[in-house]
Formats: C-alpha cells, structure tokens, sequence
C-alpha cells in the first residue's frame, strides 16, 4: 500500500532506563507550588491556551526538549498538537467525523489540546495519557481546566462528572503497560490478553496522538497499545507527526511502514504542511480494515 519496506531496517539505540508505574492522576493532585502561565494559541477561528511551567521547576533538569525514558518532552508544546487540532476542525466541519458521545484517548498528550478540542466537540469520554505523571499534574491538568467551560471541567476524584455527563481521567504510564489502567480495555490478568472488549461502548472510537513517533524504539509497544485500545469495527486513529526525525531515526514513514507490514489498519493522509519553517508535518487516519 505505501511501498515503504526499505525503512524497516534496525537502527541502534541506547537502551533506556525501566518506565516509570502506571498510575491515574487526579486533578486533585495539581500543585499550585509551580509558576503555571497561560499563552492563547491562533488556530484560525478558535483560539485555545496554552500552559507554560519550567522543566526545570518539574524535573530538575535543564530546558531539554526530552530526556528518553527519563521526560518526553511533554512540557513543550509541538507543532505536531497544532497541526492536529486544525486537521480535526476541518473535518469535523466537512462533517467526517464526529465527537459527539464519543469515547476519546489522547497518547502522549503534554499540554492536551486535541483532547481538549474533543471535550468542546461534544465527546463523552476523554482520556490523557502521558509518559510522565509530572507533566500530567502541573500542566495537562490545569491546561484542561484554562480551557473548557466549568461544567466540563474534570471532577477532583475519579467520578464521572455528572453535570456534564463527560468523563475526563489522566492517567501515566509507558505505553507497554499503560493498557491495564485504561478504563474502555479490557484487560485479563490470567490470560494477558487484552482487547477492546465485547460491549458496545468498549474502546475508544477516537484515538489522538502528536509527536509520539520520533523514536523507532518506541513504534512497536505504540502501535500495540492503539490495536489493543481501539473500538472495532469503527474505531479511528488521527496521528499528526513530522514525515522524519532527524538523529532519532523515526516518523511518518517508518511508523506506516510498520502499519502496512501488519495488514490490520488502512491509513490516509489528512493533510500537509510544508511551512518552509521546519520538516514536512503530516496529519494521518488510520482505520480498522
């Protein structure tokens, strides 16, 4: 289908550290401690925030953008979220898709804008995930609250937030592992297996990423977690990533490569955005075959 298999060639990487547990964060776990500033972000006719805390304040390391196994780079906002969002937004407005009582994931979510997009759109469920439960508490969180309308604003447990009828949870983990924790998989301790489950609103019909695919190290456990996640027959996954990324080896390209190899989804290019400014972005929907 892509006629990408001469990327599949093994590159070495520097083995990483064991991943942090996994763990729901509440909202009530939010530290007021931190200096937390809000920035708007243009996306044509919607404008949404943008948080800002200091990687240093959070994790005691200098302004890097990541440190592998260590901080992934969830504090900085990635153009790839941008790109996202706005490739949502037009297709929510040509009407090929829709959120409205949707159950949604974001992976690797940092500052959460395409989550927080789906909230406004009406979905019914949002799930955050992100590697570090750092960047879930001190920005994730209070970006979602900056964000979205009091009643759509997360509950401080882990109840439903009956007013609206949406779901917010956030929850940190590898992606390896993060599965047992997630609310819409069904996971089975016995057997180690783990599906979308059997009952209609099993897994999540909307599954969000930008800027997860950098390191090819990652792409397996990654794409195991959205097969494992995903609502069938319909569920659908928007990837917003940059078509390479130099040093590390990963993007677009390498990841469908992977996707072609395993028969199980289709992809198509949503959008395109060669700026001049930066590498070639891309928007992609992946769908179950």
């Amino acid at each position: 289908m892509f006629g990408l298999s001469f990327l599949d060639s093994k590159e070495d990487e520097t083995p990483l550290p064991p991943p942090p547990p996994s763990l729901e964060v509440l909202p009530s776990e939010v530290s007021p401690s931190l200096n937390f500033t809000l920035e708007p972000v243009n996306l044509g006719e919607l404008t949404l925030l943008k948080g800002r805390v200091s990687t240093k304040e959070v994790f005691g390391l200098p302004n890097s953008d990541l440190v592998p196994g260590v901080y992934e780079g969830g504090l900085k906002l990635w153009e790839g979220s941008i790109d996202l969002v706005k490739a949502l937004r037009l297709d929510v407005q040509n009407g090929n898709i829709s959120f409205s009582g949707k159950h949604v994931l974001e992976l690797g979510c940092g500052h959460g804008l395409p989550g927080i997009f789906a909230c406004l759109e009406g979905a019914a469920v949002i799930h955050f995930q992100d590697f570090n439960a750092e960047v879930l508490r001190y920005l994730t969180i209070p970006n979602v609250i900056a964000n979205v309308p009091k009643k759509l604003q997360p509950a401080p447990t882990i109840e439903t937030n009956c007013q609206s009828g949406a779901e917010v949870r956030f929850f940190a983990g590898d992606w390896s592992q993060i599965h047992q924790l997630l609310p819409c998989v069904k996971y089975d301790e016995k057997d180690l297996n783990c599906h979308p489950g059997d009952g209609p609103t099993s897994g999540y019909d909307i599954i969000l990423m930008a800027e997860t695919i950098y390191s090819v190290s990652a792409h397996q456990s990654l794409y195991g977690l959205i097969k494992k996640s995903i609502s069938r027959p319909h569920g659908v996954v928007y990837l917003a990533a940059k078509k390479h990324y130099f040093g590390v080896g990963g993007g677009t390209r390498r990841f469908l490569s992977m996707v072609e190899n395993d028969s199980s989804m289709d992809a198509c290019l949503v959008a395109e955005v060669t700026d001049g400014s930066s590498n070639v972005r891309e928007v992609w929907k992946l769908s179950v075959k």
